[in-house]
């Protein structure tokens, strides 16, 4: 009896394969599998290797991957906290004052004589990063403990940030790195790789470690889903949110350190555009505004798209102005694919054709 009632069972491995749906939900099944990152990427290399015989040289590539790490480790850190419900506008005037200090404190030190390179090289790097991660400490602070709007509160410590690295500089560039800094994190190589794209490999990796496989990650991602239903279930919703914010803000002082060390300089007015590519990064990649849904491996390809995209306009001299109007589309593209998307999964979902 038990074997008979055992074999008329449902096999939920192909419960999926007998669904049957129309052409129309095929298409819609497609969409919410694949996203919208592919059929963009596709258009992008068709477009462009059109537009110039270059593009898809692999020296090009490697040139996109290089330039482009750092809005990676910038978009990593903003997919935590979109994940988690919220976004982060203070990455762009943080890469600014992130690159103010650590240059201030590595000019200081190597001109003062009171160290050696290696040491005013370390201490500016160490500084930075830890300015960024205070950035994203007051921020998490504000949102979780507080419960400031994350619009609110990023666009008010945007405003402080910029205000300190002007402040800082009086809007002059500040000189006088070490050029071993420079030497080593901008331009130097390993392997055949330059030392940024290496530090980003590494960056990708933790990041998919902590999302995937540690406490930590399945609490951001429960913080996004439902905070409430988070909180029942003993999660301790203000200590994980602002840990979200301080990562956020340790992988964008990463990224200013190694901007700083690619412009052999820390200037004021750098990172204007970051706020804007990293969210268009995440959310064509997948990550939903609403929170709760984000995989790293696609922020990577969202934010080489952006960079593919930058690349392919300037070899075809497009001016600057109208890159700006094709980044921007790409971000209403992406968000409005993200609300269809939404409405897909819970329209295939409640027809019971959504495997």
């Amino acid at each position: 009896m038990n074997e008979t009632l055992q074999d008329e069972a449902p096999d939920p491995r192909t419960a999926e394969s007998r669904v049957k749906r129309t052409p129309l939900e095929w298409i819609e099944y497609g969409f919410v599998k694949i996203g919208v990152l592919p059929p963009l990427l596709l258009i992008a290399v068709v477009v462009f290797s059109q537009m110039s015989e270059n593009f898809l040289d692999l020296g090009n590539f490697e040139n996109v991957l290089r330039q482009h790490t750092f809005l990676i480790i910038v978009s990593l850190g903003q997919m935590l906290v979109l994940v988690t419900g919220g976004f982060d506008l203070s990455v762009g005037t943080g890469t600014a004052l992130v690159s103010v200090v650590t240059a201030t404190v590595m000019a200081d030190v190597y001109a003062g004589g009171s160290g050696s390179v290696t040491s005013a090289v370390a201490a500016g790097m160490i500084l930075g990063v830890l300015a960024g991660g205070g950035l994203g400490l007051v921020n998490g602070i504000g949102v979780s403990m507080f419960r400031v709007s994350p619009f609110i509160m990023t666009l008010g410590t945007a405003s402080v940030a910029l205000g300190l690295a002007l402040y800082m500089t009086s809007g002059v560039p500040v000189r006088g790195i070490p050029p071993k800094f420079s030497d080593i994190f901008g331009f130097g190589e390993w392997a055949g790789f330059a030392t940024p794209i290496w530090v980003t490999a590494a960056v990708v990796v933790v990041v998919s470690v902590i999302m995937t496989w540690t406490r930590l990650g399945r609490y951001f991602y429960a913080i996004g889903g439902n905070a409430n239903a988070a909180v029942l279930s003993g999660v301790k919703v203000r200590l994980n949110l602002t840990s979200a914010y301080v990562i956020a803000g340790l992988l964008m002082g990463l990224s200013a350190v190694l901007l700083t060390a690619r412009l052999e300089t820390g200037e004021a007015n750098i990172g204007t555009n970051l706020p804007l590519q990293s969210i268009a990064a995440c959310v064509i990649g997948g990550v939903s505004l609403r929170g709760g849904i984000g995989r790293t491996s696609s922020v990577v390809l969202g934010a080489l798209f952006i960079g593919l995209v930058q690349n392919g306009m300037n070899l075809a001299r497009i001016q600057s102005f109208m890159q700006m109007i094709v980044l921007g589309s790409l971000l209403i593209v992406a968000v409005i694919s993200d609300q269809i998307r939404q409405r897909s999964v819970a329209r295939l979902a409640s027809a019971g054709v959504l495997g």
